[in-house]
């Protein structure tokens, strides 16, 4: 049984004290180059700023599946389970605690009392079941895996019973009692139900506003009033406006919000945007704003000189180098990527193009993650050997096409042109031929990754919540996806082994299937090689305390207070 969320409390407000300690210690005896001349945008008492790198694509969790939307939804909305403060964990959030069944299908959560939606409904099971009904109960458009994409990902097909789905039914055992039965046993249930997609929105606010009334429009997607000017939840922040034409959305303190403990401690939180990361470091230098997330690695001492608080999160993602099957069968030879493995130099690359505290990765997911295996096969730098299996493999010639993203910065790969870089030299040192494709991030580079088109391409992946199955579930269940390992001697192996441990109810033994898996990945069947583990950081201006970094890159605002 998982524990109540208001026994989390207190160590929320360590963890903010000692964040805000770690920080001040980053940016000692450094002054401030803040402007202070009254004409700032940035926030005062009582307003936070936050400089946002994109819009979001609208305000409806439910139908987002990017970044920005999120940071916006974490604020104004709650699940039944979160993640704990600076943790990976899940943790009780509208529920106070949980029961499984033995065979892991029937799921009782019970609910904090006395929570309302920020439009005054009553937070309640019925407000559950009327959130999953409606989520399973999605028809058209709304069933589109580029909109309800979260759902399509983790529990599959909807009511019209077209594809099986991991839901079964919501059921009210009391006003405080909801009843979730699913289909099958998964290990990453209820770790889903934290993802923002899953927040439990006001069934009032949903209805007056016709929130699935979701149309495409071409290539694009036309949204209800509801998604676009009443997201309704029950977080400490209520939605106020989006002004589009000045790039602004502004939330306020939600004054009835149901845990004092956990209340917003500023009036009002404000998200400007700002897509060109420089212009973002300079507002923040110039007080345009209070802080913004991702700054480059080459601007971290810049920042702390300046006495700016540069957080660097706990990394709990991966890069990895992905090899794709389907269209060079040089690549689906077990001894040709053991070759590549063994042609990188790891410890250099991670060393000379990522930042500070970044570490070689030995497997697909950090070692927080349940079935991390101590005892892995490891891939040394090692050319000779490199070359020795190439020409065992009969592919002493080998070309290949190595894709990379322009366009793009994300937390696992802060300078995709510069990883490339180092790899193809690598890789041309042992005889590999490198024939370079690099495309806009959201201009090809994604469509071709995801299709298996891309035969050597740089990739990674930010986990959403602490499981196994969300990274190399994701990763290696799908025989023609990124990787194409269909036509792989171990492919469907692999997929069954994934599928066979996510389906086990024991924690313990779900835990040794996955360990088992990442032995014989990295051994038998390599699907792809892992690169490195890297810290993002996030900063925020000197007058700033209280922020709480999430390994999720998931902040949320509530505890920050800002001194004027």
């Amino acid at each position: 049984m998982a524990t109540s969320r208001t026994a989390q409390r207190s160590r929320l407000l360590r963890l903010s004290a000692v964040g805000l300690a770690g920080a001040l210690a980053l940016s000692a005896c450094a002054e401030s180059e803040r402007a202070s001349d009254g004409d700032s945008n940035g926030g005062t008492g009582d307003t936070f700023v936050f400089g946002a790198a994109g819009a979001p694509a609208l305000f409806d969790p439910f139908y987002a599946s990017d970044g920005e939307t999120f940071r916006v939804s974490r604020q104004i909305f709650e699940g039944l389970v979160g993640f704990e403060p600076g943790g990976v964990d899940v943790e009780p959030e509208l529920a106070t605690d949980w029961e499984a069944s033995d065979d892991g299908l029937t799921w009782t959560f019970n609910l904090e009392e006395g929570v309302t939606f920020h439009d005054g409904t009553p937070f309640n099971a019925e407000a559950v079941c009327f959130n999953f009904d409606r989520w399973y109960n999605q028809e058209g458009t709304g069933q589109n895996p580029a909109i309800s994409y979260y759902w399509n990902n983790t529990f599959g097909g909807f009511s019209d019973g077209e594809s099986p789905s991991l839901f079964e039914s919501c059921s009210v055992e009391d006003e405080s009692t909801a009843v979730i039965q699913l289909t099958r046993a998964t290990g990453k249930f209820p770790s889903i139900l934290g993802l923002p997609s899953f927040s439990m929105q006001s069934p009032t606010a949903l209805e007056e506003y016709d929130a699935n009334n979701v149309q495409a429009e071409g290539d694009s997607f036309v949204f209800s009033e509801y998604a676009r000017e009443h997201p309704t939840g029950t977080g400490p922040f209520q939605f106020s406006s989006y002004d589009e034409g000045n790039a602004t959305i502004e939330l306020t303190r939600y004054a009835d919000y149901w845990d004092a403990d956990a209340a917003a401690q500023i009036e009002k939180l404000i998200f400007r945007i700002i897509p060109d990361e420089t212009t973002r470091r300079q507002e923040l230098q110039s007080g345009g704003i209070d802080g913004y997330d991702l700054p480059n690695p080459a601007d971290y001492q810049t920042l702390q000189d300046g006495g700016f608080q540069v957080e660097i999160r706990e990394p709990f993602n991966i890069l990895y180098l992905g090899i794709s099957q389907k269209e060079n069968e040089s690549l689906r030879d077990l001894r040709v990527r053991q070759a590549i493995a063994h042609a990188i130099d790891r410890e250099e690359l991670v060393s000379s193009t990522m930042p500070a505290g970044a570490e070689v990765a030995t497997q697909f997911y950090p070692e927080s993650v349940e079935g991390y295996a101590d005892d892995v096969q490891t891939y040394e730098y090692d050319p000779e050997l490199a070359e020795s299996l190439l020409a065992e493999a009969g592919a002493s010639d080998l070309t290949v096409e190595f894709n990379w993203p322009t366009e793009v910065t994300r937390p696992y790969m802060p300078n995709p042109q510069t990883i490339f870089n180092a790899i193809s030299e690598d890789l041309e040192a042992v005889g590999i031929t490198v024939e370079a494709v690099s495309s806009p991030w959201n201009g090809g580079y994604i469509e071709a990754t995801n299709q298996g088109n891309a035969q050597l391409f740089l990739l990674g992946w930010t986990g959403d919540y602490n499981t196994a199955d969300n990274f190399i579930g994701t990763f290696f269940t799908e025989l023609e996806g990124q990787f194409y390992t269909g036509e792989s001697e171990g492919g469907a192996e692999l997929s069954e082994a994934l599928q066979a441990a996510d389906a086990e109810p024991d924690a313990d033994a779900r835990a040794a299937l996955y360990e088992d898996i990442n032995r014989n990945m990295m051994s038998d069947w390599l699907p792809s090689i892992p690169l490195s583990h890297s810290p993002p950081a996030i900063v925020v201006g000197p007058n700033v305390e209280g922020l709480i970094t999430s390994p999720l890159t998931a902040e949320e605002f509530n505890t920050i207070t800002v001194t004027e």
